[in-house]
């Protein structure tokens, strides 16, 4: 049986991930409330909200988790060439509302977990300023993203688009120099998949995560600026001039 959570915004009460179920993978409770206490309680135990349209909110904690660190994101070359020509500017912070509904956005006909109070309360945590985005363009068009939380130096990554060819790369690798740049520890990817493999995300077992994220959540970053306006990828790419 899963845990039952009651939805009182003041509640952070989560149960330890180790009572998560095998089937389905990680589901660990039920109900609750998307509030920023909430959410945040959330994050730094491993945990994240998942569940579509009709459904209860549900808590979810995977095991193993899949992780990527910002060291290992793997460029190929021919994304490279692309990162360091002049199709797209990447941004952050500039349009996080239009990225959220861009990773809603999944065609006609295609449910998403991206739920309308599900994209109010990250909007909500950006506001508050624990969510961010990065965008990329392609001339004046909304041409992919990222989106997510960052705690200390952990930065949670909750989805990503492309309405281009390798904008959503683009959006993964210019987001992962930023961040090692900023000496963060790792991005949690949540769930793998063949497409994150290929850019380097592993998995990594519950526990170990857990206990990682419990350290590093509370660690300063170093001082950065979130807010950027259009730049050339490369120089939000590691080793890049841009800041």
């Amino acid at each position: 049986m899963i845990a039952w959570l009651r939805p009182a915004p003041e509640e952070e009460w989560f149960p330890d991930t180790a009572r998560a179920l095998s089937e389905p993978n990680g589901l660990l409770a039920a109900g609750g409330d998307l509030s920023a206490n909430r959410l945040l309680s959330a994050y730094r135990r491993g945990i994240f909200p998942w569940y579509e349209e009709g459904q209860p909110i549900l808590w979810w904690s995977p095991d193993p988790r899949a992780v990527l660190l910002p060291t290992e994101l793997h460029i190929s070359r021919r994304l490279g060439r692309r990162l360091r020509g002049d199709d797209f500017t990447v941004s952050v912070d500039q349009d996080f509302s239009r990225v959220v509904a861009g990773c809603a956005d999944r065609g006609p006909g295609i449910g998403t977990w991206i739920t309308p109070a599900m994209a109010r309360a990250y909007i909500r945590l950006h506001r508050l300023g624990h969510a961010h985005s990065l965008e990329v363009w392609q001339g004046a068009s909304l041409a992919g993203g990222i989106y997510g939380v960052a705690l200390g130096r952990v930065f949670f990554a909750e989805s990503m688009f492309s309405a281009a060819t390798d904008a959503s790369k683009t959006a993964l690798a210019c987001l992962s120099g930023l961040l090692q740049r900023h000496r963060f520890r790792i991005i949690d990817c949540q769930l793998s998949s063949a497409h994150l493999a290929s850019l380097g995300c592993r998995e990594m077992p519950r526990r170990e995560f857990v206990d990682h994220i419990r350290v590093w959540c509370n660690e300063p970053a170093a001082p950065m600026r979130w807010a950027q306006a259009p730049i050339a990828p490369r120089d939000l790419l590691a080793g890049g001039t841009g800041d």
